[in-house]
């Protein structure tokens, strides 16, 4: 398992919090798994046979178990900033002669050769690199002529009821910020991709307590980054603040959390293509998730 390591304030914050959640991350990555699956089922449409896959982020190993079945001839490299992640990872793989690889890097500067990868998979990970284009030039890179990058990230919407709950008690950003669709579509064409289709809509998770949403973000390592954020611990009268706040939220019974799932796909084009402008972009909504946790 290599290490390149990954460098910047943001980064070694969002590295710290997922090292902490590698023990609890499992039993709590329930968006993960429905996202990835939903992900995973966009590849029935495209014709594949990759020798090299990239697993762009890719954790403990699920998805990469998946593209491992999908693609029995094909060598999965599982890549995260997390070394414990992927420590975790190899203790589950599907089986005990793998094709699987580990290598602990950036998004941004994985080390790997120029057009060396036939397929980049990436599942809920982007938003947490501080910089898309240098992510995205990174994938053009090192994917072959005709090579395919499949993502999903979440965008702007993502938790906009904590969001909102948070700024009445006071206007610090508490809450991670994500970018929007179409700021990721463009990003794709200035790295030289050819062919982006996004696709967005609203997953929304139900949650009898405030709680139970804090539960999971916390074991799943995904609370706010932001370098501006309150670093000290919250005391009980600003939770009390926090959870009252929220109660305005609840329907039916239950509080919502929002989650804006944008997923996307493109094609590194043959050489010698003309690039694209952006109203080369297709984006349309797919179809709609639900989800309810206890």
């Amino acid at each position: 398992m290599t290490d390149f390591g990954a460098h910047g304030p943001e980064i070694h914050a969002v590295r710290r919090r997922h090292a902490r959640a590698v023990e609890t991350y499992d039993a709590h990555a329930f968006l993960q798994r429905e996202v990835a699956a939903r992900l995973l089922a966009r590849l029935d449409l495209m014709q594949l046979a990759p020798a090299l896959v990239l697993d762009l982020g890719a954790g403990t190993g699920d998805a990469a178990r998946a593209l491992e079945a999908r693609y029995p001839k094909a060598t999965i490299l599982l890549l995260d900033p997390v070394r414990e992640m992927l420590a975790k990872a190899r203790t589950r793989r599907r089986r005990w002669f793998s094709r699987s690889r580990y290598l602990c890097a950036a998004a941004a500067s994985t080390g790997l050769r120029d057009q060396s990868i036939d397929l980049i998979h990436s599942n809920l990970a982007l938003h947490w690199c501080p910089d898309m284009d240098a992510v995205l030039a990174e994938c053009r890179r090192v994917l072959k002529p005709r090579g395919l990058l499949i993502f999903s990230t979440v965008g702007p919407s993502t938790l906009q009821e904590l969001r909102a709950a948070w700024a009445s008690i006071d206007d610090m950003p508490h809450v991670h910020l994500f970018m929007d669709m179409h700021d990721v579509g463009d990003a794709l064409i200035r790295a030289g991709f050819a062919s982006p289709v996004m696709e967005r809509d609203n997953l929304c998770v139900t949650y009898q307590h405030l709680s139970g949403l804090l539960g999971d973000l916390r074991a799943t390592g995904a609370v706010n980054s932001h370098p501006g954020r309150h670093k000290g611990l919250r005391g009980s009268g600003q939770l009390q603040a926090l959870t009252a706040a929220y109660e305005n939220w609840r329907r039916d019974g239950l509080l919502p959390a929002t989650y804006e799932i944008v997923t996307g796909h493109a094609w590194v084009p043959e050489q010698g293509t003309r690039p694209q402008d952006g109203s080369t972009v297709a984006t349309f909504p797919f179809h709609r998730l639900g989800l309810r946790k206890a």
